[in-house]
């Protein structure tokens, strides 16, 4: 068998990396870490046991216990063997959610299940701190980026596909907004790993990103 390999694609909002990290673990069989949807499945279970979501000790005990799978190439999510790939996409489970993220002790037992998945399995997961944090020796380290006109159109048109409106002027001061927090803060803040290739997506299509990353995946499995 031969050795997982562990892809972790960083950058800021709009970069695309969500839906390049879906797109590359779809065509080559990986698992795709949705770190957002562990956070989600922790909080509808605490739903469920009608937890407090202020309790933060029994929270992170529930993180350390729950059983969270993702199908390899697909988006399917399980929770102690259940699918719940539907049940935490409700508005509630998204609330409930929000707040189980911001505990310490849940975000560190949930990083641990994901360094477990990348030492048992060939995983792709994107985010902020993944090449610098969650796995520093990620066989593939990708930063994403593009200008932030090109960010803010893509945020805008997100938000559109959601049924949702906002103008350009308003996406473009969250997402400089957003840059600022997530480069300036204490822990974990958004920087560029090192050994990391940075890819400016400006002027590229979605395909031609998959491409080039496929590539450089490519080289490092030869």
């Amino acid at each position: 068998m031969s050795q997982p390999v562990v892809v972790a694609i960083d950058g800021p909002a709009g970069a695309g990396k969500s839906t390049i990290a879906r797109r590359v673990a779809a065509r080559l069989g990986f698992v795709y870490i949705d770190s957002g949807a562990m956070y989600r499945a922790v909080a509808l279970w605490a739903l469920r046991g009608n937890v407090n979501l202020e309790d933060a000790a029994r929270l992170e005990q529930m993180a350390q216990a729950a059983r969270i799978d993702f199908a390899p190439g697909g988006s399917t999510v399980f929770l102690n063997g259940e699918n719940v790939s539907d049940a935490i996409r409700t508005p509630e489970v998204s609330q409930a959610a929000s707040k189980v993220s911001a505990l310490p002790g849940v975000r560190r037992a949930l990083v641990e299940k994901q360094r477990q998945m990348g030492a048992t399995q060939s995983v792709v997961m994107e985010g902020r701190d993944i090449g610098s944090v969650v796995f520093r020796n990620a066989d593939v380290k990708i930063f994403l980026d593009a200008d932030p006109a090109a960010r803010a159109q893509r945020r805008a048109l997100e938000l559109e596909e959601k049924g949702e409106t906002a103008s350009p002027e308003d996406v473009a001061r969250e997402l400089a907004e957003r840059d600022r927090r997530d480069s300036t803060r204490a822990t974990a803040p958004l920087v560029q790993a090192p050994g990391a290739v940075r890819l400016d997506t400006t002027r590229l299509s979605i395909e031609e990103v998959e491409q080039v990353i496929l590539g450089i995946i490519s080289q490092h499995r030869a």
